[in-house]
């Protein structure tokens, strides 16, 4: 193994973070505002276990990897679970064991499930792959929309159809771009908390360390990393937005959700829709959508890329597939949903409620399944 040290996001150097940056613009591949340094700062910032390991080859930083040292001996991806891409961020050709990265980590087992990994370093841990969704603009909005238009021509017509019908029956449609309204990003982090308690899912954003953190990127204007929000509006109240962060020409939003008595509406398709169509005036050339099966991705993706799931352990055990299966059994999905909280919850209180949650949820879920 080469050379490593293992270091706080804020011992970094200027001089280290601009080896960072240089390798990610170097590899379209770590493009994601989340593989580069300025989000491993900004969460170092607000989370005590944050770590990089920095490898070094005749005297130059070729490697870094950001993770959280959790109790246990346990990596998990820096800022999960709103890590949605994952890397071990490296110069070209670069050799290294992820074994012998997670010995020099001090780790004992690294979890990912959305890594990218274009030199397959990672090909006897992996699990599993899945689809990270988003929009690739190598022309002019306009022209990008004809081409979806002509695949999928009913589709289109009638998302047309609902946004006429919206803007009927409720008022003016705009898009504001970039939004900086603080009252419209309570709103947004509202609705969002108030579908996974709906949906009886652990609320992701009720953490301490993550309202600071989306707190602290929305107030960022400028930088190399900043928060960005697009919120479309129906007679100037708000309906549906977007929330994440941005890098460069870069758009990774975390935050999706809309206003439920607008629901019939679909304001979540029309959001994406005129937020495309805004891409080139935003300076925008790539806008993630991220992995799942939403809906109103779909219309507007032309293609998809490969993250991987596993885990590196230092006793060898092969991977395992069966917590990352398509359908997976009712324990598989709760242990997804308990791995999940302690992912996001650094307290114990925090933990407690969100097994609390996950098991209530598990009962309601299989009390359902029985009446069927």
């Amino acid at each position: 193994m080469m050379p490593t040290e293992t270091i706080r996001p804020s011992d970094l150097t200027p001089d280290l973070i601009k080896a960072w940056r240089g390798l990610c613009a170097s590899r379209p591949e770590f493009s994601n505002p989340l593989l580069g340094p300025d989000f491993t700062v900004a969460v170092g910032a607000v989370r005590e276990d944050a770590r990089v390991t920095v490898g070094w080859s005749a005297c130059r930083p070729v490697l870094f990897f950001p993770h959280h040292a959790r109790p246990g001996g346990l990596a998990r991806p820096i800022g999960a679970p709103f890590s949605d891409y994952q890397a071990v961020v490296t110069a070209s050709g670069v050799p290294f064991s992820p074994a012998e990265l997670m010995a020099a980590a001090g780790a004992n087992r690294f979890l990912f499930d959305g890594l990218v990994d274009p030199d397959r370093r990672f090909a006897g841990f992996i699990a599993a792959e899945r689809p990270m969704f988003g929009v690739h603009l190598d022309r002019s909005a306009d022209r990008y929309f004809e081409g979806l238009r002509a695949d999928s021509p009913k589709r289109f017509k009638n998302m047309r159809r609902l946004e006429h019908k919206l803007e009927r029956e409720a008022g003016r449609l705009d898009l504001t771009a970039p939004d900086h309204d603080a009252r419209a990003f309570e709103t947004l982090m509202a609705w969002k908390s108030e579908q996974f308690r709906r949906t009886g899912l652990h609320d992701v954003l009720a953490p301490d360390w993550v309202r600071t953190l989306m707190r602290s990127l929305f107030e960022t204007r400028e930088g190399p990393l900043t928060g960005l929000m697009l919120t479309l509006r129906v007679g100037g109240k708000p309906v549906a937005g977007h929330f994440g962060v941005r890098a460069g020409a870069v758009f990774h939003p975390w935050v999706a959700a809309f206003d439920p008595d607008f629901a019939a509406y679909g304001p979540g398709v029309t959001l994406v829709s005129r937020a495309v169509r805004d891409m080139n005036r935003l300076g925008l050339t790539r806008y993630h959508l991220s992995g799942g099966h939403d809906h109103y991705k779909h219309p507007f993706v032309i293609g998809a890329e490969t993250v991987f799931q596993g885990a590196v352990s230092r006793a060898a055990r092969p991977p395992s597939a069966r917590r990352f299966a398509e359908r997976p059994s009712p324990l598989v999905r709760l242990g997804r949903r308990l791995d999940h909280i302690a992912a996001v919850e650094t307290t114990l209180p925090g933990r407690v409620r969100g097994v609390l949650t996950a098991l209530r949820g598990a009962s309601l879920r299989l009390a359902a399944g029985a009446a069927e």
